[in-house]
């Protein structure tokens, strides 16, 4: 099986996807005197919804006819993908409803009823079993697949394209993968113009299915699987369907501990003045741990919606950051 997500169909998302998402800067940082890392992030967190997920919903949900909007559309989420299609609906007119993880933190869950959606809560795993065959019997309408749709990752894609038109010389890029579907789309479009670039995958320790997948050959589950505060990343398995797109696309797994993520929660909010959540500062975790010898890092803060007593819980039980 070959699955490949063609520049033509990011670019034609990048036409469109503006009138719901905003162009995201690049934000250096000091990481260290003599860190062989120069590191930059992409800072997903000032999306309308806080994360990048607006990017590939509205893509997703503006493709559709007329007649399916009518009928309405539903997505399967731990909360930034539930935020994304339910702006996209908002924006578009069509009704939206949400199977959410029951963990999913309150500032989600609020955002999601800001933006009209109607919520139906569900254990991780019935969540996961979605995702893995697109269907629910609780559901109606038209489903958005959180990740694992070809207008999705091309409208992720578009993060490519801002990435090179800043940082040309880019020389690695850092994504948390969850599913596959931001990586993928990024990869596509830098490997478009810059096939030498190397792309990271960032996953918790937690849960590591694409780490485990790339040492197999194939797509399999993540071993001893557990839920944590990164609700983002690390799925229980890679789907058969994107395995394809992330085996060819993806040059390395770095598996991250739940304390250099906690650490690089802290790092960003004290450098850069951002609050992240435990996806994004995977990224930067995974960026910051495997030192890239060859310069110029980009890591992806893929989302900054979490709460925030729990954020400074997390933050405060690490200590300051010694980077």
């Amino acid at each position: 099986m070959t699955r490949t997500i063609s520049v033509e169909s990011i670019r034609d998302a990048a036409g469109v996807i503006y009138d719901a998402a905003v162009r995201t800067p690049l934000a250096r940082v000091a990481v260290g005197v003599g860190e062989p890392v120069d590191l930059y992030l992409k800072l997903e967190t000032l999306q309308p919804v806080g994360s990048f997920k607006i990017r590939g919903a509205y893509n997703a949900v503006r493709r559709l006819p007329p007649s399916e909007r009518a009928q309405g559309v539903w997505t399967v989420s731990a909360g930034n993908a539930a935020q994304g299609v339910a702006l996209a609906a908002k924006l578009v007119g069509a009704p939206c409803t949400v199977l959410v993880y029951d963990t999913a933190p309150a500032t989600k869950l609020q955002a999601i009823e800001r933006f009209g959606a109607r919520i139906v809560k569900a254990s991780y795993d019935e969540c996961w079993r979605t995702v893995e065959c697109g269907r629910s019997d609780r559901m109606m309408g038209r489903f958005i697949h959180p990740f694992d749709d070809d207008d999705v990752i091309a409208g992720n894609g578009t993060i490519g394209l801002e990435i090179l038109e800043d940082l040309p010389d880019v020389d690695v890029v850092v994504a948390a993968v969850g599913g596959g579907g931001l990586i993928a789309g990024v990869a596509s479009a830098i490997r478009a113009f810059r096939p030498s670039v190397k792309i990271i995958a960032a996953e918790p320790e937690t849960a590591a299915p694409l780490a485990a997948s790339l040492a197999a050959g194939r797509g399999t589950k993540a071993p001893h699987w557990e839920p944590s505060f990164v609700d983002g990343a690390g799925g229980q398995s890679v789907l058969p369907s994107m395995w394809p797109l992330l085996s060819t696309l993806v040059d390395a797994a770095s598996v991250v501990s739940l304390e250099e993520i906690r650490r690089a929660m802290r790092l960003v909010a004290e450098r850069v003045h951002v609050i992240c959540e435990g996806a994004g500062a995977c990224a930067v975790a995974a960026a910051l741990s495997s030192r890239p010898d060859n310069g110029r890092t980009v890591a992806i803060i893929s989302g900054g919606n979490i709460d925030l007593p729990r954020f400074a819980t997390l933050v405060d039980a690490c200590g300051a950051t010694s980077s």
